[in-house]
């Protein structure tokens, strides 16, 4: 089809992202898990016995602060885990990533070459890619989004320029995915609110 730019796929394995899809892609699709770290204690204290500070390099500088380390056992709050990669690159023997995988889509990145640079927002935070399927949700979700911008992005715009120009959440209302929590990039800044008018129907069994 006649698209307005060209639009680019990435895919990355793990949220080490090594092939920089956040950062250079109109769709980055990165490998991730839904469930627990996996953590073989006897090989934390193996670390720890070589010299590794646990506390210090791997429970202090995690983000969110989700692990503790008592000196005999590693615990992780994996509800508060971001999947940053930070305690598995450090630890590989002791820490894997969990069995329930999937990926993570994000949407919207590129290079500054006509406008700035942008980075990817994300739009799906977990999506089972199953081959045996043909990845039909993602197709799916590719081709809302193609439509939705081949028909109203302007000449040379990418697919981040457009989501800016019409608004994020007209950009969801459109496509029909509803606003997640994952898709915030930073707190609001704008004290009001505003609110749509909604016509809500009573159900009738």
């Amino acid at each position: 089809p006649f698209f307005p730019y060209k639009y680019k796929f990435k895919f990355a394995g793990c949220p080490n992202d090594c092939v920089a899809s956040i950062a250079r892609s109109d769709c980055s699709v990165i490998g991730v898990w839904k469930d627990e770290i996996r953590v073989n204690q006897d090989q934390v204290k193996a670390y720890a016995a070589d010299g590794v500070d646990i506390g210090a390099e791997i429970c202090d500088l995690c983000p969110t602060k989700c692990m503790e380390w008592d000196g005999s056992s590693l615990d992780i709050d994996d509800s508060n885990c971001v999947k940053c990669m930070h305690c598995i690159n450090t630890l590989p023997k002791a820490l894997k990533p969990g069995t329930e995988r999937g990926a993570t889509i994000l949407i919207g990145s590129k290079a500054p070459i006509v406008g700035g640079a942008l980075l990817s927002s994300v739009f799906v935070p977990f999506l089972e890619m199953d081959p045996e399927e043909d990845y039909e949700d993602l197709k799916e979700l590719t081709e809302a989004i193609w439509d939705l911008w081949g028909e109203h992005g302007k000449a040379r715009e990418r697919t981040g320029e457009f989501i800016q120009r019409v608004g994020f959440s007209n950009f969801l209302e459109e496509i029909g995915l509803d606003p997640i929590p994952e898709m915030v990039m930073h707190p609001r800044t704008n004290p009001y609110i505003f609110f749509d008018d909604e016509i809500f129907e009573d159900n009738e069994e």
